[in-house]
C-alpha cells in the first residue's frame, strides 16, 4: 500500500487549509489598516467579526439562517424526489419520453432565475415562493439525471430478467432503480447548491427575512461587512449540506468507497 505523505492526510490538508485562511484574513486586515485596501469597498475581517458578534447576540443571524436553510432543504428534498421519480418513470414509455424530451430540453435551457418573478407573483412573497423557486431549480436537474441513468441501465441484464419471466415492474425494481441510484445520488451534490441558490434569489427579489434579504439590504446600504457575513454564512451552510450529502453517499453506496480503497493499493 502506498504511504501517504505527512501533509497528504485529512489532518494535514485541514491544517494547510486553515493556515491559508488565516493568512488571507491577516493580509486582508493588514491591507486595510495600512491603507492599501479601502474598508468601505471591501470591508474588513475585524468589522465582519463585529457584525457577527452583534447578529449572534440579538439572534437575527440564527433566525435568517434558519429561514434560508428551511427553504433550501425543503426545495432540495421535494424537487430532487419529484424530479427523480418522473425521470425514472419515463423509462416505462419510450414514446412518452421522446415526446416530452424536447420540452424538457427547452425548459432546462432557460435560466431558472428568469421564472422568479412569475413564481413570486403566483405564490406571493412568503416562504412558499422561495421553496417553489428552489424546487424549479432542483427538479429539472434530478429529472434529466434520473432519466439518463435509467436509459443507460445494462440492457443485457434487462433482457436476461425478461427471459427468466420477469415483468416490466420487476425489471424496473431489480435493474433500473439500482443502476440509476449512483447517478441520482451524484446529483444531490449539485442540487444542494441549486436549492440554496433558489432560496437566496427568491429572498433577493422579495422577502423580509433570510440571508438573501440580509445580503441584499446590506449591499444597498453599502454595508460590506454585513454582506460578507451573509456570504460566509451561506458558504458554511453549503459546506455543511455538501458534507451531509457525502455522508449519505458513503452510506448508500459503500461499494464506491471500497473501489477507491482498492485503487490506493499496490
Amino acid at each position: 500500500m502506498k504511504r501517504a505523505a505527512p501533509l497528504d492526510t485529512a489532518f494535514g490538508r485541514a491544517a494547510i487549509q486553515l493556515t491559508l485562511v488565516i493568512l488571507l484574513l491577516a493580509g486582508w486586515e493588514g491591507g486595510v489598516r495600512a491603507g492599501w485596501i479601502q474598508a468601505f469597498l471591501v470591508g474588513s475581517p475585524v468589522g465582519i467579526w463585529g457584525e457577527l458578534v452583534r447578529d449572534v447576540s440579538n439572534g437575527s443571524l440564527f433566525y435568517d439562517t434558519g429561514i434560508t436553510l428551511y427553504e433550501s432543504i425543503v426545495g432540495f428534498v421535494v424537487g430532487t424526489f419529484a424530479g427523480s421519480l418522473i425521470g425514472l418513470g419515463l423509462w416505462y414509455s419510450r414514446f412518452v419520453a421522446r415526446t416530452v424530451e424536447p420540452m424538457i430540453v427547452a425548459f432546462n435551457s432557460v435560466p431558472k432565475i428568469a421564472f422568479a418573478p412569475i413564481i413570486i407573483l403566483w405564490f406571493g412573497t412568503g416562504l412558499t415562493s422561495k421553496i417553489a423557486l428552489a424546487i424549479s431549480l432542483t427538479a429539472i436537474v434530478a429529472l434529466i439525471a434520473a432519466y439518463q441513468a435509467a436509459k443507460e441501465a445494462d440492457p443485457d441484464l434487462q433482457s436476461l430478467l425478461v427471459t427468466l419471466g420477469a415483468d416490466k415492474d420487476q425489471v424496473f425494481r431489480k435493474v433500473i432503480v439500482p443502476s440509476a441510484l449512483p447517478g441520482i445520488i451524484a446529483t444531490f451534490r449539485i442540487n444542494v447548491g441549486f436549492g440554496l441558490v433558489g432560496a437566496v434569489v427568491g429572498e433577493f427579489i422579495s422577502s423580509q427575512h433570510g440571508l438573501g434579504h440580509l445580503v441584499f439590504t446590506a449591499s444597498s446600504l453599502y454595508d460590506l461587512n454585513t454582506v460578507w457575513l451573509g456570504l460566509f454564512t451561506l458558504m458554511a451552510i453549503g459546506f455543511g449540506l455538501y458534507f451531509i450529502i457525502d455522508l449519505v453517499e458513503r452510506k448508500s453506496l459503500p461499494w464506491k468507497l471500497d473501489s477507491v480503497r482498492q485503487d490506493l493499493r499496490v
